[in-house]
């Protein structure tokens, strides 16, 4: 296999992982009879830190683990990383999220059964706002993406150059502390995706995959964690070009 090949492989399996193991908290918190019923956010954040945690560490020799396409976008314009590669990271991130999220399904397919409260089931997949407001559900979504990029721009190396454009392996806790650090503190308002494709590819199965009691997929506010990761991780890189000798 090409250098490419294994890349985008590594990205696939990245995300997947990353889904099945964050989203699978949110299964084991919100879906009825599961042995974590009503664990709360704070099960939530530390699950979704291990999730990254787990996934940067087995992907990061393959891909650089950027595993979000707000991460490669960043990672390109502070010039880390070549814009070729960066369609088809994008491509297969959201495709290894969709299936994260159906091995999700399967794992707690008696216990989506048991549930019949569609948005319940909605948020074991894509986020949500706790109060609709779309100008400030996309600034949410863009500082807490630009405190993961601007993080993730140091931990790969303060210089410029694409050599420096991966995660290794040791970089996985400080990168998951980040992470963790952003759902303690900014979760609260959306749900921090902070990720298109932690959203994107879990709704896209959401509204393809046979599912009892799923409802709507809300795809009216799909756009907003796409679009706030994606200029937060463009503020970063811009302040990171500002600073990047200094700090």
């Amino acid at each position: 296999m090409t250098t490419a090949t294994i890349a985008y492989l590594g990205e696939f399996i990245g995300t997947a992982i990353l889904i099945l193991l964050g989203n699978g908290v949110v299964a084991n918190v919100l879906l009825d009879k599961t042995k974590g019923h009503d664990g709360g956010l704070i099960s939530i954040t530390f699950a979704w830190a291990i999730a990254v945690f787990t996934a940067v560490f087995i992907t990061a020799p393959l891909s650089g683990a950027h595993l979000n396409p707000a991460v490669t976008l960043g990672l390109a314009w502070a010039g880390k990383f070549s814009w070729a590669l960066v369609p088809g990271y994008f491509l297969t991130q959201v495709a290894g999220a969709f299936v994260g999220q159906a091995l999700v399904i399967l794992a707690y397919r008696d216990h989506y059964r048991a549930t019949d409260d569609p948005g319940k089931i909605l948020a074991t997949f894509s986020t949500d706002p706790a109060i609709p407001n779309a100008v400030s559900n996309v600034l949410t979504e863009a500082i807490g993406t630009f405190v993961l990029v601007f993080a993730v721009l140091y931990i790969t190396g303060p210089k410029f150059g694409e050599d420096a454009g991966s995660l290794g392996a040791l970089d996985a806790l400080p990168v998951a502390l980040v992470v963790l650090g952003i759902g303690l503190s900014l979760g609260g308002p959306t749900g921090y995706a902070i990720n298109p494709a932690r959203d994107l590819g879990p709704r896209v199965a959401h509204a393809t995959l046979p599912l009892s009691n799923k409802g709507d997929s809300n795809w009216s506010y799909a756009w907003i964690p796409v679009v706030g990761p994606m200029l937060g991780a463009t503020a970063a890189a811009a302040l990171w070009h500002l600073v990047p000798v200094a700090l």
